[in-house]
């Protein structure tokens, strides 16, 4: 896949604040990344840079192929970006809105409905008052003006607070239909849950810095973090051998074991299946893997 955005040795500083520190990695085409980190260590500054609204200190940034801040008018137009707090002058209606930031991003309007359509603002709330919109019809069309332009790389910040689970799950498939079509998507958010099956890769950042970038399998796979196994014996009760088992409240057997030693478990205890009224197996999420590597960092 072709890399869209380039950062290469990246650190900004304030003053003596290091808001990113030799900050290096590519976002490639159809790909969708996580970027993941607490208040204040560096995720808005990272997004900053790539908009070109602020320069590198060292080392450099391309967005397709070309300095953001001070490239071809053309690379800023096929940015898309939603900030975490969206802000619109409430006294325009939706569809005034969008041709705002249509105009100044100089490109037409003429698919405005489906605009409206694919975020899920129906046409009679296009042409309301902003005042008139809740939280989360504004993050819709926030998400609306981000997608002004057909953009190659979406930059979306906490792009579903305020959503409801079905909304949640709409943006999710409009992901992936902009990802088929080869759009790098950059998801900051702290809702890991809801990031896990949807990101192809995760960077995780803190203290400006990176600390890990990676496949959630390849993540594990540094991590080494135990995989729980919980199983439900057909009999009620009895006992199982091969690891060290804890009974739960509700009677089932949970074991935590190393990957290395996973199958060979799995095998044992799946060997006499009439033993068995019900199996899980529960990987290391990205809340654990991230709680791993920011206590790693801690322990530096």
């Amino acid at each position: 896949m072709t890399a869209t955005v380039e950062l290469t040795g990246a650190s900004k500083r304030y003053g003596k604040i290091e808001a990113t520190k030799d900050m290096s990695f590519a976002l490639k085409a159809g790909e969708t990344i996580a970027l993941v980190g607490h208040n204040g260590a560096g995720k808005t500054t990272l997004i900053k840079l790539m908009l070109g609204l602020i320069r590198p200190t060292t080392g450099s940034v391309k967005v397709l192929g070309e300095d953001p801040a001070t490239g071809d008018f053309a690379v800023r137009q096929r940015l898309g970006y939603l900030p975490e707090s969206v802000s619109f002058h409430m006294t325009l209606t939706g569809r005034e809105t969008l041709a705002f930031y249509a105009r100044l991003k100089r490109v037409a309007v003429s698919h405005m409905d489906m605009l409206f359509e694919r975020v899920g603002l129906a046409p009679e709330a296009a042409n309301r008052p902003v005042r008139t919109y809740s939280k989360g019809m504004r993050q819709r069309l926030g998400l609306a003006q981000a997608l002004l332009g057909e953009p190659r790389i979406l930059l979306l910040d906490e792009p579903t607070s305020g959503l409801d689970p079905a909304l949640r799950r709409n943006f999710y498939d409009l992901i992936t239909e902009l990802r088929g079509g080869g759009t790098t998507v950059l998801l900051s958010s702290h809702a890991l849950t809801e990031l896990e099956d949807r990101a192809d890769r995760v960077i995780i950042v803190n203290r400006g810095a990176k600390i890990a970038d990676g496949t959630l399998d390849e993540l594990r796979k540094l991590a080494r973090l135990p995989t729980r196994i919980s199983v439900r014996l057909a009999n009620g009760g009895g006992s199982l051998e091969g690891a060290s088992w804890s009974r739960t409240a509700e009677g089932r057997l949970e074991a935590n074991v190393a990957p290395e030693d996973k199958i060979a478990l799995l095998r044992e205890v799946t060997g006499d299946p009439s033993m068995l009224a019900d199996l899980a197996i529960t990987e290391p999420t990205l809340d654990d893997l991230y709680a791993h590597f920011l206590n790693g960092q801690k322990t530096q």
